[in-house]
This record gives C-alpha cells, structure tokens and sequence, in this order.
C-alpha cells in the first residue's frame, strides 16, 4: 500500500527578501568595489501544486532568482523556506536531500544534457547519485520515464544530438521528475523552440502537473506563454517584484506601467483589431548602478519627482487584487 506523504501546513516555498549580489572585481588588486544586484530583496510565496510565472525583461533577475531557489546559487541575504524547513545556507552534502526535491529545467537542452552520455545514462544519473533502487528497478524507471514524457523505450540508447529540439527539451523535463520532486523550476523551457513545438511541451507540463501534484516556478519573458501556465504571476524588473496577482487580474487590468508595457507588446491575433501600443523608450538600467527610488522611473511616461528619489513597496491597493510597487498606483 502507498502512503502519501503529508502536505505541509503551509506554502511548499516562500521567498523572503531574497538577494543575489555578485561582486564585480576591478582595478589591479581584482577588489570588489562594485556589487551586479541581480536580485535585490524579493519575496513570494508558492503553493502545493501551484504555478507561479516569473516575468520581465531579459537581464531583470529572473533566472538568477531562480538558480538561488534551486541552490544553484548561495543567496547573499533573506531566507528561503521549503516545506517548512530553512534550507538558505545548506553547503556540501546537506544540499544532497534538498536535491530529491527541488529540480530545475533548463532553458537550452542542448548544453544542459552531456553530449558524452546516452539518454539511459542521463535520466540514470539523478537515481544513482541518489542512491534510489537497484541496477534493475532505475532500468524500469528509465523506461517509464520515456514513456511520461512521450518518448519511445529504444530512446535510451541514443544521444542528445540525435534528437530535436523539442524532444531534448521532453528528456530535459524527464531528469527533472526522475526523483520525483515537489517543486520544478522552468527556466524559459520553451523560449529555444518553435512556436508548434511550444505547445506541446507547455502541455506536457500541465499534464505532469496534474498527475504528479508538481509546483512550477515558471520562468519566462513572454507573457502570452505564461497566462496559459500559471496561476500567479510575478512581473519583475531589475532584481525587484513590482506587481504581483493571479494572471486573470494582471492581464484585464494591469497597474503598474511597466507590466502595462509588456502586456501591450502581446500580439493580437485578429487582423482587423487595432493593438493599442504602450512602447517603452530606453535601455533597462544597470544593476551594477540602478537608478534611485523607483528603478523603473527614466523609462516610466508618468514618474514624479517622488519617484526619482523614493523606492515604492510592494504592497496592496485597494482598487484591485493586486499588489503593486507604484507611487501612482492608486
């Protein structure tokens, strides 16, 4: 008889404040006078079976924030709390456990699967690392493995490079469940691959959500794959959340300018519908040396002398569900 595990009484994960702050070494002496805040005090909380999708532009944190919650990364400030334990600043072979736990799939399956090991190598590698079954009961795995994510028994024997793109993506998504794992992290899965192709393994994934009760962080820059994944979003930009509510609320009425932005960018597929632009004029800004106050006011049609010197919180707003970092939200 199988026995379930025990639902956690509260959040599977919550962020808190979390930071990544990587050095930048100048000068003859390689100091590190200079800090990239790639991450800068983020929180958020995601659910048991939940999918939380992570937007913004590229360079705004999105995977580095991702890579800490994996503990890819060691943050450099706030905490991380998966399934009730602190896991922030597990090292060595205390990471090992969390492993079976947290997976993550890549954005480019080429260069996250070893081109020296076969597809049976690859997906046995996580069970004999971990030390799960015998010789046997990971060759059944393997197989079924395959078969979850639509890929033929006789795919074991091949390698990466004799796969397409979208297959690679199905065997990255199958080492990400080989253990069986509680949260999966999808950094930009589908961003690689062909329109046709993205369906599919958006699909695939809701499917293994279903089945296995999966948690997704879902990682992307196109807003249009994640309102067909997820059931909150988180838009950010420069390291920082600025608004946050369930995909429903964000696309009818988003608050803050930037999400506005990206929302207008989506095409339109009827012809004879005029999309009503709200372009963005400049660069993201430099996380080496943001701006002050709100990071996004030299881009912002609407910013204040307030908010060139006063960081807004992200917080509730009455007139909506969600909750936005904007001085002129309300």
């Amino acid at each position: 008889m199988n026995v379930e595990t025990p639902e956690p009484a509260g959040p599977l994960l919550e962020v808190a404040d979390l930071s990544m702050h990587f050095p930048v070494r100048e000068g003859v002496l390689r100091r590190a006078r200079r800090f990239n805040r790639a991450v800068d005090g983020v929180s958020f909380a995601i659910a048991s079976g939940e999918t939380l999708g992570l937007v913004g532009e590229s360079g705004c944190g999105k995977s580095t924030l991702g890579r800490c919650v994996a503990r890819l990364h060691a943050p450099t400030d706030g905490s991380i709390n998966f399934q009730g334990e602190e896991i922030t600043r597990l090292r060595g072979g205390r990471l090992r456990p969390l492993r079976r736990h947290i997976q993550m799939v890549f954005q480019d399956p080429m260069e996250s699967l070893n081109a020296r090991h076969n597809v049976g190598d690859i997906l046995r590698e996580p069970l004999v690392v971990q030390r799960v079954g015998d010789r046997a009961s990971r060759e059944l795995r393997v197989r079924e493995l395959l078969d979850i994510v639509g890929l033929p028994a006789r795919s074991a024997q091949r390698y990466p490079f004799e796969f397409s793109g979208g297959q690679r993506q199905r065997i990255g998504i199958a080492r990400a469940i080989a253990l069986k794992p509680r949260l999966v992290i999808c950094d930009e899965p589908v961003s690689a691959l062909d329109v046709s192709i993205q369906s599919q393994i958006l699909n695939l994934l809701n499917d293994l959500q279903r089945e296995f009760r999966l948690s997704y962080l879902f990682i992307a820059h196109d807003l249009a794959v994640v309102k067909h994944t997820s059931d909150r979003i988180a838009v950010m930009y420069l390291g920082k959340i600025v608004e946050t509510g369930d995909g429903e609320s964000i696309y009818r009425a988003p608050r803050h300018p930037y999400t506005k932005s990206l929302i207008s960018a989506i095409p339109v597929p009827d012809p004879h519908q005029r999309a009503r632009r709200e372009v963005l004029w400049g660069d993201v800004p430099s996380p080496i040396d943001p701006p002050s106050g709100c990071a996004f006011h030299p881009r912002c049609p609407m910013a204040t002398a307030r908010c060139r010197v006063e960081t807004p919180a992200l917080r509730a707003v009455r007139s909506a569900p969600q909750r936005v970092a904007c001085h002129l939200v309300d």
